[in-house]
């Protein structure tokens, strides 16, 4: 599991559209590192070993080593360009990091105990509202996921941000912009044929 978070890459020289489609046509995906107090800087990656490092969730959330012409820095993958129409990855950000700072990042939401919840055994649905949310943290605090225990969860209830158990040192961004951010997260609905307990 651990190749899945080393991104090997090489210098580009060349940059603007018409270079971008010729690394393509080679097999290669344009991306771009920057940040950490440094200058931002051109790369090429192997289109199918980027593939592979997508196929892993975890690898949204993480972070990444990202080797550049033998020289490893830290980093986090900020954005994936893709092709909608053919299976083809057009471009990649990373954001290098400071293991001393402060990251925003997305990190996905596991939902658990959905079927076995208080709804759930009323035939109950979970709605998602959301699928991830967005944290400041220090890096070696960087989850792979945050899980969401649906057990308490009845019909016609909606659990929110700020209900979120949160691992240490992750603190939810919306809601440091006060309570009106305190979004909903999931709510258990009533299926065809489930019935609520009066």
């Amino acid at each position: 599991m651990s190749g899945v978070f080393e991104f090997v890459a090489e210098s580009r020289v060349g940059s603007g559209k018409g270079a971008a489609r010729s690394a393509r046509r080679q097999g290669a995906v344009p991306a771009v590192i920057y940040g950490g107090h440094k200058e931002p800087q051109m790369l090429l990656l192997n289109h199918n070993e980027v593939i592979k490092h997508l196929d892993h969730e975890a690898v949204y959330s993480h972070v990444l080593d990202v080797t550049v012409d033998g020289r490893t820095e830290k980093a986090i993958l900020k954005a994936v360009q893709r092709n909608p129409a053919r299976f083809q990855i057009l471009h990649l950000d990373f954001l290098r990091v400071e293991m001393g700072e402060l990251l925003r990042v997305h990190v996905p939401l596991h939902f658990v105990n959905e079927a076995s919840s208080v709804g759930g055994k009323k035939s109950g649905v979970a709605m998602h509202a959301m699928v991830d949310i967005e944290v400041s943290c220090l890096p070696n605090n960087l989850p792979d996921f945050i899980e969401v225990d649906l057990s308490g969860l009845d019909i016609g209830e909606t659990l929110h941000l700020s209900e979120i158990k949160l691992p240490e040192g992750l603190e939810i961004i919306a809601l440091a912009q006060g309570e009106d951010h305190d979004l909903p997260v999931v709510s258990m609905i009533a299926s065809k044929g489930a019935k609520e307990d009066s």
